[in-house]
């Protein structure tokens, strides 16, 4: 993969406690990655510490938003960053240490056999630390309700650390997605088999933040059930998901 260029995605709010001990590990991991934080407007300054961090190193890039306006959206804001910039792989990551950068290289070793590399918490070798019962219920449920409805085989639809071929991406049409928030990670692997993408799934352990608080709450969680209900709608009906 020495030809390939690799960008790193982090979405962020009120990420600041987290963001340069993360984007520092990452480089130890994958010193050749680009890294760019997309930063809904953090009360607690990310966006302004990630600018001090970009005018250091210039493998770093910072996308700044209005607000608060969703995971999904943001994770679109990367995915047309990497496009423009002409990247090969596009890894996303949580940016508050659940997705350790020790798994970036068994990622992107597998990316030769694959358009879209999961890493996952529920293949043999994976888990999560640190949760409790609401959560795992919570995550498991809208992971079945995923692979029922969408038809994914996949065992992990809901988690975000992920690497993506970029020239796969330029063939969906992104103004149809759906989800602004969470659901969007069940949805873009649907559109994604929609267009026969291989996948793979390789072992994490998801460990909980190390600072802060979790964004995920009941809320999302049954927008995301109305969002893949609908998707499903949309699969029976044969509703295209690539660019005209």
């Amino acid at each position: 993969m020495t030809d390939d260029r690799l960008l790193i995605s982090l979405c962020t709010y009120n990420e600041r406690e987290n963001l340069a001990d993360l984007i520092a590990e990452i480089h130890e991991h994958a010193p050749q990655a680009d890294v760019v934080v997309v930063d809904d407007n953090s009360p607690d300054g990310t966006g302004d510490l990630a600018d001090e961090l970009a005018a250091a190193d210039s493998r770093i890039h910072v996308e700044h938003r209005a607000g608060k306006l969703g995971l999904g959206s943001a994770t679109l804001a990367a995915f047309e960053f990497a496009m423009a910039a002409d990247y090969t792989y596009l890894l996303n990551m949580d940016a508050d240490f659940s997705h350790h950068p020790r798994y970036i290289p068994e990622l992107l070793d597998c990316m030769p056999q694959a358009d879209v590399t999961i890493g996952s918490r529920y293949v043999s070798g994976g888990d999560i630390v640190g949760w409790g019962f609401k959560r795992h219920f919570m995550s498991r449920g809208v992971n079945l309700y995923a692979r029922l409805l969408l038809g994914l085989s996949t065992s992990d639809n809901s988690g975000a650390f992920r690497c993506y071929r970029v020239a796969k991406l330029r063939e969906l049409d992104f103004s149809a997605i759906r989800a602004t928030g969470y659901a969007f990670q069940e949805e873009i692997l649907y559109r994604l088999r929609r267009i026969g993408c291989r996948f793979v799934e390789t072992p994490v352990v998801f460990e909980d933040r190390r600072y802060g608080s979790s964004k995920i709450n009941m809320g999302e969680a049954f927008a995301a059930v109305g969002v893949i209900f609908l998707l499903a709608i949309d699969r029976l009906r044969g509703v295209p998901v690539t660019r005209a």
